[in-house]
């Protein structure tokens, strides 16, 4: 594949990833070599490192798109005043999604609401509504699940609690789109 046409797959991959990617994954996916995935990554690393709003995070064998440390004051800020505002509908249907349904993936949450929520779930820890635990079944990926803020926010004991919580985290509509 050409330089400029990975550096721009590897792009496309980090902004849409919103986490740390290995290489040999992007290597994979774009049907490039390790090698050539690591010189279009340094290059990257080298556009972005001048005055640009991001960066290029390399560490160990993974890397991932990052806000410029230079914006460090705008970009929390930002944060602030997000986790003081009310949330989105694609907020609240993730969370409902992981309180009824959790822990799960963020693909099984993608799954089930069918479009991407790297953003929405980055959002929601961000506020602490999330957890995010190692995926015991996949040392590369991790679990969601509903923290301790979500429960002291809503004034619930524990999830059981949440109304038709039985009914609503048994449905085996869910487990079909979960395990398609």
């Amino acid at each position: 594949m050409e330089l400029e046409k990975l550096k721009s797959a590897i792009e496309s991959i980090l902004f849409i990833s919103g986490e740390p990617v290995e290489i040999t994954r992007i290597a994979k996916i774009t049907d490039a070599t390790k090698p050539e995935v690591e010189e279009a990554i340094a290059a990257l690393q080298s556009e972005y490192a001048t005055g640009r709003g991001m960066i290029i995070v390399k560490k160990e064998e993974s890397v991932q798109m990052a806000t410029a440390p230079d914006n460090a004051e705008i970009v929390s800020e930002m944060i602030k005043s997000g986790i003081q505002e009310g949330l989105s509908k694609a907020a609240l249907e993730v969370l409902s999604i992981v309180a009824y349904r959790g822990p799960l993936t963020r693909v099984n949450i993608e799954a089930i609401r069918g479009v991407n929520c790297s953003f929405t779930v980055r959002a929601l820890l961000l506020r602490g509504l999330l957890e995010r635990i190692p995926d015991p079944n996949n040392g590369r990926s991790y679990l969601y699940k509903i923290s301790f803020e979500f429960l002291k926010k809503l004034g619930l004991e524990n999830v059981e609690k949440l109304p038709d919580f039985e009914a609503l985290s048994q449905d085996s509509r869910v487990e079909s789109i979960i395990e398609a």
